[in-house]
């Protein structure tokens, strides 16, 4: 079959199904009767397909449609796909549709998922159509599929896990306790329990130097240092380790202190260059305040033994004024 035809039957597909009252007809018509009785079809309503994944875009109609439940709040979204030909995982790729739709729907601010029906319209020229439209026979071990996606996945709560149970779990039990208290528990208090972990489970070098950082970095930690001490002296094959580690975390956390001493310093410094800034200025203000004030008071009073016939040097003598000043001010005087 061409990609024209293949485009002829979609586009008519889509033509008729496009038509409100036409879907409606047609799930009236083919949703199984459980189905359709949760529906309140007078709410139907076509939704936008565009949020389809890339991938799934040429192969899906983008038929999809929306409906209210008739036993009050919620949302059924029906989506019909289009087939000219039987695909042996179609069952699968609904399953994506549909948990794009239900993606779609919370980004739409509601808070929980809606039941999306796929429903699947095939006019291949193979009759029956050959697949199963059950997406767990899409396995190689349907059975097994079915034990793991129809009930409540696994749940490993470490939080709620004594710390008998989690010292038990051999080569994963060190990294169980440690995350387990690693915001609400002394480190230096679980050192025991870590070094008798190490001593009988040993791990790579490199796990070993990833949990002590992580333990220096994110946990609550007393004496970070006899900590450490502790672990080289119970813990003998990473002694060496410790040491190394000891001195990068050392160094590490003399230059933070030198980094947060330079910025309190700066801090320090720009806040007193202020209160110093403040205070030059004031007293600069002051100063220059007073200086003009009698300065103005020189001149008035120059001003006053120029009109009282007093002479130039006796003028200058009495207020301090400069030539310049005193040949402005007999200028203006004449």
């Amino acid at each position: 079959m061409t990609t024209s035809s293949l485009s002829q039957h979609d586009s008519l597909f889509k033509k008729f199904l496009g038509d409100i009252a036409v879907a409606r007809d047609f799930l009236e018509i083919h949703l199984p009767p459980h189905l359709r009785e949760r529906c309140d079809f007078s709410t139907l309503a076509m939704e936008s397909g565009s949020f389809i994944e890339d991938d799934l875009r040429t192969q899906c109609s983008d038929m999809l449609y929306s409906v209210q439940t008739n036993a009050g709040k919620g949302y059924i979204y029906t989506l019909i796909e289009h087939q000219s030909r039987p695909e042996k995982l179609m069952a699968f790729r609904l399953l994506r549709y549909s948990v794009a739709a239900m993606q779609r729907h919370l980004e739409q601010g509601n808070e929980t998922l809606p039941v999306v029906i796929p429903l699947l319209f095939y006019h291949g020229t193979t009759s029956p159509y050959p697949y199963s439209t059950q997406w767990l026979d899409c396995f190689a071990d349907p059975e097994l599929a079915e034990s793991v996606y129809t009930q409540a996945f696994p749940l490993v709560d470490i939080t709620a896990m004594p710390d008998d149970e989690i010292l038990s779990h051999r080569r994963v039990a060190l990294l169980e306790l440690v995350q387990k208290h690693i915001r609400t528990r002394d480190m230096l208090g679980l050192a025991t329990d870590i070094a008798r972990l190490l001593n009988l489970w040993a791990i790579p070098k490199e796990q070993f130097r990833s949990l002590i950082y992580y333990i220096a970095e994110r946990g609550n930690t007393s004496d970070e240092e006899q900590f450490l001490q502790y672990i080289a002296a119970t813990a003998i094959d990473y002694r060496e380790d410790i040491m190394t580690i000891a001195e990068q975390l050392e160094a590490k956390g003399i230059q933070k202190g030198k980094q947060e001493g330079y910025q309190l310093g700066r801090q320090d410094g720009v806040h007193e260059g202020v209160q110093l800034g403040r205070q030059e200025g004031r007293q600069e203000g002051r100063q220059e305040g007073r200086q003009e004030g009698e300065h103005s008071a020189s001149l008035k009073i120059a001003r006053q033994l120029l009109a009282d016939g007093v002479g130039k040097s006796a003028i200058k003598r009495y207020t301090g004024l400069s030539d310049d000043e005193l040949a402005s001010l007999f200028n203006h005087g004449h």
